[in-house]
């Protein structure tokens, strides 16, 4: 149930790289076209309208995300059009109907739930839009085109080995009671997280290293609706009182995420647990400030400039008519077909190595002193 996904990772060679380099501030390197401004064979014109439909503000990293689409699309030359789905997928359609509308020529799209976007990329395609699915894979189209993210198994992987060297560093010997958290179920990624991390911690369950008390694990047992903190803590404070007492402590918690890992160690501070091994991801600020202070146990470092600059890449080599760089051409099979994809590779952060991590990034290094 929870090995290691069938498809084998390929690395691609770039193609056309020249024409994809893409600095941290969005420039780009300026393209071919014929004399009334049009773009050379394929591609399409410069200052085109570039749609971006991002989910919900439920993490730093999205609205990081706007700001560096708004400034890195508009650096290179286009028309920017980027846009957040708080209310839901409903919106999402009519964002993206809207940009079809508006003649988007690339829409890159971070779900809000990526199984519901079927039609609108559908007509996308039809219309001769390039999808690029951001973050979250698109669900059971045909009509994206690529993916780019942090490899979601990979970063899973990491959590789970993570928590098991936080419990052998920070808890004495095994055996050890865990809990386990996963994201949003209407999220893509959610089950690629939380796969990755029972790859690994499945077999240690096994042979009776770590033990659930709550015998949640099940995904429909551990999701977290709407990656919503609220969620998270009322449901471990409901498993704290109930399984929890006397000898039985709660030694890790698997969490997906920064948000959701906060919300599992006030839940135990709340029952006056001692601290637990919690994982998370996305380096939050709140989050790297906890792990500095010896709480969270660790995050993943995911730079979200590398992520939106990457997306931008791929749509300047569309639009020189070039093929954007891949390197992974079987892993992503989203119901409907193998979506080619970029991964970038995601880094385990600890108190150990924060400061080294988070060295060149300006708004973590500040946090740090």
């Amino acid at each position: 149930m929870f090995g290691r996904r069938s498809w084998a990772k390929a690395a691609v060679a770039a193609v056309a790289a020249a024409t994809m380099m893409l600095s941290a501030c969005g420039g780009r390197e300026a393209t071919e076209t014929d004399p009334g401004g049009e773009a050379t064979a394929g591609g399409f014109e410069t200052g085109s309208l570039i749609g971006v439909s991002l989910p919900q503000k439920t993490s730093e990293n999205w609205v990081l995300a706007e700001s560096l689409f708004n400034d890195g699309l508009t650096e290179a030359g286009y028309e920017a059009d980027v846009q957040f789905a708080n209310s839901g997928a409903s919106e999402q359609q009519n964002q993206i109907q809207s940009m079809i509308t508006k003649g988007a020529k690339v829409i890159i799209v971070g779900a809000v739930d990526g199984s519901q976007l079927g039609a609108q990329v559908q007509q996308a395609k039809d219309a001769g839009i390039t999808v690029i699915a951001y973050d979250r894979l698109l669900l059971n189209t045909a009509a994206v085109d690529y993916y780019v993210a942090f490899d979601p198994y990979k970063v899973g992987e990491l959590q789970g080995q993570a928590l098991l060297d936080g419990l052998a560093e920070r808890k004495g010997e095994a055996p050890y009671n865990i809990e386990l958290i996963a994201g949003s179920p209407d999220d893509a990624n959610t089950a690629n997280f939380f796969n990755g991390a029972m790859s690994v911690l499945q077999p240690k369950i096994d042979d009776g290293t770590l033990e659930i008390p709550s015998g949640q694990v099940a995904m429909d047992q551990v999701a977290t609706q709407g990656w919503k903190a609220e969620n998270v803590q009322r449901r471990m404070d409901t498993i704290l009182s109930g399984n929890y007492s006397g000898d039985t402590t709660l030694d890790g918690v698997l969490s997906p995420n920064d948000t959701l890992a906060r919300a599992a160690l006030t839940s135990a501070a709340s029952a006056g647990a001692d601290t637990p091994v919690v994982t998370g991801q996305d380096s939050e600020v709140e989050s790297v400030k906890s792990i500095l202070a010896g709480e969270q146990y660790m995050t993943i470092y995911k730079d979200t400039r590398e992520l939106v600059n990457q997306s931008i890449a791929m749509v300047d080599a569309l639009q020189t008519g070039a093929e954007p760089e891949i390197n992974d051409t079987e892993s992503y099979d989203n119901g409907a077909k193998v979506v080619p994809a970029y991964n970038l590779e995601p880094v385990v952060v600890t108190e150990a190595n924060a400061r080294e991590v988070y060295a060149d990034d300006p708004i973590l290094q500040s946090e740090l002193g």
